[in-house]
């Protein structure tokens, strides 16, 4: 029997979810495989490079990444703890499938190390530079409710956010006002 995989609406910002930290996955079951591949599935059709469980309003720590950002080998991570072996950055431009059309260049650690498991409860880690490394450090903000307009100075997150509450998507979400928060990576 063939499990039924959906895509799912992407949440915008100002979706509160977006700004709760997600919770550990506790149970590796179906439940579990589902939301894997519904992330899996949603990722394919926004054509992102990755996608955070709370971008589908699902509270839990996974991720998906897009495949060919790891050469095939793992396209998912649940429960994810990162590390840095080296104190080098990264500066490039990076966008939001939850804030469509903004694009801003933001500061990264250029190399991650991120353990974890895989949907059936198998340690692996994600060992990745540059834009691995990105999306990575990324996606995990996500879990955490950090968004990478956090990641940008006071006077970028000021023009950002004014430009942001003028886009046509932005009433739509009907949320609270957005917040910047600090992200603890």
């Amino acid at each position: 029997m063939r499990e039924t995989v959906t895509v799912v609406p992407i949440r915008l910002l100002g979706d509160p979810v977006l700004r709760q930290a997600a919770q550990p996955v506790e149970t590796f079951d179906a439940e579990l495989r589902r939301l894997v591949a519904d992330l899996r599935q949603t990722l394919d059709d926004s054509n992102g490079a990755g996608l955070a469980a709370p971008q589908i309003g699902v509270g839990l720590r996974v991720f998906a990444i897009h495949p060919k950002l790891s050469d095939g080998e793992l396209d998912h991570l649940v429960n994810p703890q990162l590390t840095f072996p080296d104190e080098d950055e990264q500066d490039g431009i990076e966008g939001c499938l939850s804030i469509p059309g903004v694009y801003l260049d933001t500061k990264r650690r250029m190399n991650v190390t991120a353990k974890g498991f895989n949907v059936h409860g198998d340690p692996v880690q994600i060992v990745g530079s540059g834009l691995l490394s990105r999306c990575v450090q990324h996606e995990t903000d996500h879990l955490d409710g950090v968004l990478f307009l956090d990641r940008q100075d006071v006077e970028g997150q000021r023009r950002i956010m004014s430009t942001l509450r003028a886009a046509s998507w932005f009433d739509e979400v009907g949320g609270p006002e957005p917040v910047v928060k600090v992200s603890p990576h």
